[in-house]
């Protein structure tokens, strides 16, 4: 019996039907691209994540975890292993003074709309990035300058590999630029941040520009994953896909955006081959012309990252 077998069979004893097979992934990630995952499950509550965590470690079936989906590359032959969404019980919202303590799957915009109304400032920002919490301190979200390591305050959760429950404080967490420690199977359940008071009118002016910013220069309107590739010391992706001469290049139906060089969107017809050819032809032809390798912010989950 192969580990997804064994897992499913281990899991559903636990979960029951809730535990999905030959799940569709594509509408769950912003690219509307990719195969399904072999087995798939909401996560409910805390038992459900132990549930996993020992599944996890007596089968050693292959687990990903995945949120509002904006920065994920799903393989077109999909993902043979456990996919993890935290459900519900996980999006809510409590003042404690001026922390806010937020569940994991709460989207980051969401949380920028609740501090406005507490009239708390130091997330504005988050408004335009359409993530999850959770997400969010995986990769140290951040646009205009700012990000979350400014403002979080520690993490709870789990690691599936060892059925640990964690409480992990700011410098454990280790962030740096687009990054954070956090290892593969650590499932963050809850946040807190740190805030300051400030007028409600600048907080909304700040989140108005920041909407703004977005929709003037991003391609919103069509299937992208975000930025595809972090911003190298000192400089910016797209100025130097633009000055590549990449704007426009297609592989199949992806292309990189005539609006935002550092963005890759999916026409009807695209694969998730096809992006992933293209990432990697935009790295190529960026590291040949100017030196810099560019490293992608897109996660590949499947045949694409080798899994």
């Amino acid at each position: 019996m192969t580990s997804v077998a064994e897992a499913r069979a281990m899991l559903a004893a636990a979960v029951g039907e809730r535990l999905r097979a030959g799940f569709p992934m594509a509408p769950l990630t912003s690219f509307r691209l990719g195969g399904p995952a072999a087995l798939y499950l909401e996560i409910r509550d805390d038992e459900d994540l132990d549930a996993v965590s020992a599944t996890v470690r007596a089968t050693g079936v292959a687990v990903v975890t995945i949120g509002k989906g904006s920065n994920v590359l799903v393989a077109d032959e999909g993902f043979d292993g456990l996919v993890l969404r935290l459900g519900r019980g996980y999006r809510w919202i409590a003042r404690d003074g001026d922390v806010l303590r937020v569940g994991a799957a709460t989207p980051l915009p969401a949380l920028a709309g609740e501090a406005l109304r507490h009239g708390l400032g130091g997330l504005a920002f988050l408004v335009a990035i359409p993530a999850s919490v959770g997400g969010g301190i995986r990769m140290n979200a951040g646009a205009h300058g700012e990000d979350i390591a400014a403002t979080c305050r520690g993490a709870g959760g789990i690691v599936l590999g060892s059925g640990e429950r964690r409480t992990w404080a700011p410098a454990e967490l280790a962030f740096t630029y687009r990054s954070s420690s956090l290892l593969p199977d650590a499932v963050i359940t809850d946040a807190a941040f740190a805030l300051r008071p400030e007028d409600p009118a600048t907080i909304r002016g700040a989140m108005d520009e920041a909407r703004r910013w977005r929709r003037e220069t991003q391609p919103i309107a069509e299937p992208n994953c975000g930025s595809v590739f972090t911003n190298p010391p000192g400089d910016h992706a797209a100025r130097l896909i633009d000055e590549a001469g990449l704007k426009g290049t297609t592989v199949g139906g992806a292309e990189v955006s005539r609006k935002h060089a550092n963005f890759i969107v999916a026409h009807p017809g695209a694969t998730a081959a096809d992006v992933s050819a293209l990432i990697d032809r935009v790295r190529t032809r960026v590291a040949d012309r100017s030196g810099v390798t560019l490293v992608p912010e897109v996660r590949r989950i499947g045949a694409a990252d080798g899994t």
